[in-house]
């Protein structure tokens, strides 16, 4: 029996209504983007597996999908996720000294989900803020999320706050990788065993504990090592936190200090952000000032991504878009009618002779008829 019709496991095809909805809510992130002053980016879907990999560890390698370029001979790579692509764009394209802003939205494909239910070809969308250090641009980054959260219609979100200096001050250079696995996958019992002989084990141990509300940074700050980059850590976690329950006092905020523990990828302050429904964060970001590293120009850095298809998942059914249903004809009154109708903004669809309307996508509330010698065609209310 022929196959030919099946996708590959993880890939599935976007249908008119999901599709529509997609489409909608990209115009409006990226306009809101653009009126923060963010400049929108494309680059491609596919380049040099060493520019994709700079920087991010063995994780990202194994999302990665290879392939050989038949005009060079080189590996090339489909892209997994779009910030080293912009971090590349920003060091030597632009190679701007002052602070840059700069969006994107396109798809990334994945050569292994990240969970069970995930797409392997997310719509990613996100912005980045290349050239300032200081808190500002995080708090940017972080009020620019929840605004796109709301702009898209989702409910108000919990955001959790972590910060990757506290796992980093508590691990060797050259840890072993079981303790990452450990901390990665939250076992304490195998995190004691892996850590064992470390001078911080059991501050590791105490960090996948630190999880809850705001007050766990005061908790935190009496039960890990007094650290200086630790220490920093916290102190900013607090003033972001104290910064997003002034402006936004009805936020729920949680704080969890292990979530981002052993991966590479942030240097800072991380968040997440999760709405009813998904079990998985719909939207992730943080700071990343080693990303533009790789190539030879290291820049403060800090931004965050969402999926697109997963945001769709998120909202409610939304009603048919209402729609003309126009009766197909040779009438040179009644064609020009349709092009009038459309100009004005209308969906127009004509009914095919020997067709009723087929179109799931639209819900035609009215319809052209025959009027009068003066209007020969006019609207009526189905």
């Amino acid at each position: 029996m022929s196959s030919a019709w099946l996708l590959p496991e993880h890939f599935a095809d976007v249908l008119p209504a999901q599709a529509r909805r997609i489409e909608e809510l990209r115009r409006q992130l990226l306009d809101l983007a653009s009126c923060h002053g963010f400049e929108l980016v494309m680059p491609p879907l596919v380049e040099h597996l060493d520019s994709l990999l700079s920087g991010n560890g063995e994780a990202q390698n194994l999302r990665t999908f290879k392939l050989v370029d038949q005009l060079s001979g080189l590996s090339l790579g489909v892209r997994a996720d779009t910030t080293p692509q912009v971090a590349r764009i920003d060091a030597h394209l632009l190679n701007r000294q002052g602070v840059t802003r700069l969006c994107y939205c396109g798809p990334v494909v994945h050569a292994l989900p990240t969970h069970p239910l995930a797409s392997r070809e997310p719509l990613q969308f996100g912005v980045e803020v290349y050239g300032h250090a200081g808190l500002e641009a995080d708090l940017e980054v972080l009020e620019l999320a929840l605004q796109a959260l709301k702009q898209l219609g989702l409910p108000e979100p919990l955001v959790e706050l972590s910060d990757a200096r506290c796992a980093r001050a508590l691990l060797p250079v050259d840890v072993d990788s079981s303790v990452l696995h450990a901390l990665r996958a939250r076992n304490p019992e195998a995190l004691a065993q892996a850590a064992a002989g470390l001078p911080y084990r059991d501050a590791l141990c105490v960090l996948l504990d630190l999880e809850g509300g705001a007050e766990v940074l005061d908790r935190a700050a009496q039960c890990l090592p007094d650290l200086p980059s630790i220490q920093t850590a916290l102190q900013d976690l607090k003033w972001l936190a104290l910064q997003l329950q002034v402006a936004h006092p009805g936020l729920r905020l949680g704080v969890d200090l292990a979530a981002v523990a052993g991966n590479g990828y942030y240097t800072g302050v991380c968040f997440n952000a999760y709405v009813p429904g998904p079990n998985e964060a719909l939207l992730r970001g943080g700071r990343y000032d080693e990303v533009g590293a790789a190539f030879g120009r290291r820049r403060p850095a800090v931004g965050f991504s969402l999926d697109l298809k997963n945001a769709v998942e998120a909202l409610p059914p939304k009603a048919l878009r209402a729609a003309i249903r126009a009766p197909w004809g040779e009438d040179a009154a009644l064609r020009e009618r349709v092009r009038e109708l459309r100009a004005a903004g209308e969906t127009v669809v004509w009914q095919l002779p020997g067709h009723e309307d087929e179109a799931e996508e639209y819900a035609c509330d009215r319809e052209l008829v025959r009027g009068t010698d003066n209007n020969p065609w006019t609207l009526r209310v189905l």
